[in-house]
């Protein structure tokens, strides 16, 4: 192999790690990496701000568990990227950022546009480094993608300084490591498997980790077969079908809600894959009597209200097929599961001829999931709409409701379904999003126009940020702060040459729902929200109290 410089010998480590896309903005400290890709199978995706850039690698990563990797320059194209890279972290989704810099001449002097990006990333990153030496650049990247796609996944960091990437090497990409599945102790589920079948009304509580293990076939079967109910967070929403009788849908609004109770009731909590960062066990377990199982690839996190009786740390799949051997429940239901379900989908299906205009969310999310398919993908924003997408929208399948709920980030949505139609070309996205997350991040829908990622962007609108409405109503009875205008959303997509749609009516929802997912360009639909929800929710779950 003749001499390459080290920015070639990047891109050729990419190559080897499989990556099809990098997203980022070009800038003059990652002209040499620019090339490179030039010349290479990887398609590089000219994003509109590097914040995109990352939010894409990030969805890329939680779809595929291969880490999506972002690119920007130094300096602000580098501060820009880290909201995005900081989402990856906190949500457990494989990305590795790269980012230019200044020469290794300059330093050590004040210098045009240097920070340490190094020390800035520390904090959002598993890990990073800044190559100084052209020919460890295959050991780092090597190491940034097995670190990032590593359980717990997370983003991890390269800084290519310009006078090194320019220099010659003669180096060339390292082998992958044939890292094998790692299984649970037998103590551990034999232990597991006798707390589990004395317990007399356990409850399943699935997080992230059980997707990203692909272990929702398992647990299905599990709870059937010892005929325990599923609560699932919101990114663990997928890991039983929603159909399924045991299913009792999804944990996690800060309000009281039917699951709180059954979470008082239950004499044992079997977390599978569950991360505490999605729903603080504060929250279900506040004075930590509750006895806890943790089944997971990684140990349990230390918090005073989650203190497993046994720790079964290891593949989830195969440790859930264990315990189902040595355990046994079968013929013992639980008594307050077929109530809790019933009362659930009875509020659910109670939205379904809802007239009222504007839409309830209720009622808009219920029309929202009729159109999908079970395979099809929803990406939603944060805001007020992603309480009642957490709340409403059920999954058959995993990965098919994404919500950011580790780090939680606004403008999220939009390039992160431009991800998610690259990776999936053939199903309908459509990207959830408030008025608020939609200007954040706008900017995106010409890259998905430019990249061909046909997907709707459905705003609830509401002229303001109806979230911190809603908490500042709870908690001082007004707001203040969070209105704001909006510009015409249907002339703003025809502008930049996609299809826009305003919703006048309940019953346009879902004509114009279909319609739109029917065209071969971007769409955007306005759709009025009535989040007069907010409020009346609060006052009702406040008032609920629990049938023990």
């Amino acid at each position: 192999m003749g001499d390459m410089n080290t920015a070639e010998l990047l891109v050729n480590c990419l190559e080897n790690e499989g990556v099809e896309y990098v997203f980022g903005l070009p800038g003059e400290e990652n002209l040499h990496v620019l090339e490179a890709l030039r010349h290479s199978s990887i398609q590089f995706i000219t994003t509109r701000h590097e914040q995109g850039a990352a939010f894409m690698a990030d969805v890329y990563g939680r779809l595929t568990g291969k880490a999506g990797v972002c690119l920007s320059t130094l300096g602000p194209g580098a501060t820009n990227l880290m909201t995005g890279v900081a989402d990856a972290n906190l949500d457990g989704a494989p990305l590795v950022a790269i980012t230019g810099q200044v020469g290794t001449d300059r330093m050590h002097i004040e210098s045009h546009q240097y920070l340490d990006l190094v020390a800035m990333f520390a904090p959002v990153t598993k890990w990073n480094r800044q190559i100084v030496r052209p020919d460890t650049t295959a050991e780092i990247v090597r190491k940034a993608f097995k670190l990032a796609q590593t359980e717990k996944p997370g983003a991890v960091h390269i800084d290519l300084p310009e006078n090194i990437a320019a220099m010659p090497v003669n180096s060339q990409p390292l082998g992958k490591d044939g890292r094998e599945k790692t299984f649970a102790s037998f103590r551990s589920l034999g232990k597991a498997a006798v707390a589990i079948s004395k317990a007399k009304n356990p409850l399943i509580l699935a997080g992230n980790g059980a997707i990203r293990a692909n272990a929702a076939e398992a647990l299905t079967q599990f709870a059937t077969r010892m005929n325990i109910p599923v609560v699932n967070s919101f990114m663990g929403k997928g890991c039983i079908p929603y159909t399924h009788p045991l299913a009792l849908w999804t944990l996690g609004l800060q309000q009281r809600d039917h699951i709180t109770c059954a979470f008082e009731q239950s004499d044992l909590v079997i977390a599978v894959g569950y991360d505490l960062i999605e729903y603080s066990p504060k929250k279900w377990n506040p004075e930590g009597k509750i006895p806890i199982i943790h089944i997971g690839a990684s140990p349990a996190e230390i918090d005073k209200s989650y203190i497993p009786l046994v720790e079964v740390v290891g593949d989830i799949s195969d440790s859930l097929k264990e315990i189902m051997k040595q355990g046994d429940r079968e013929g013992k239901p639980i008594p307050s599961a077929a109530e809790l379900r019933s009362e659930i989908r009875e509020d659910y299906e109670q939205y379904a001829n809802d007239e009222g205009f504007p839409i309830k969310p209720q009622k808009l999310i219920y029309d929202l999931r009729q159109v999908m398919e079970p395979e099809d993908i929803v990406i939603s924003d944060v805001g007020a709409h992603k309480m009642w997408m957490a709340r409403q929208y059920h999954c058959d399948c995993p990965n098919t409701c994404i919500i950011s709920n580790g780090f939680a980030a606004m403008g999220i949505a939009l390039p992160g379904a431009v991800a998610a139609k690259l990776v999936y070309p053939d199903r309908n996205i459509v990207a959830v999003t408030g008025d608020g997350g939609f200007m954040m991040n706008c900017q995106e829908l010409e890259t998905a126009l430019r990249v061909e990622t046909a997907f709707v962007t459905l705003i609830f609108n509401d002229g303001g940020y109806g979230l911190i409405d809603w908490k500042q109503q709870n908690h001082f009875g007004e707001s203040a702060f969070v209105n704001f205008g909006n510009p015409d959303f249907v002339k703003f997509a025809e502008s930049m040459g996609l299809k826009g749609y305003r919703v006048n009516s309940v019953d346009e929802l879902i004509p114009t729902l279909q319609e739109a997912l029917a065209q071969d360009v971007p769409t955007v639909i306005d759709c009025p929200v009535d989040y007069g929800e907010n409020l009346r929710f609060s006052q009702k779950t406040g008032g609920l109290t629990c049938k023990i």
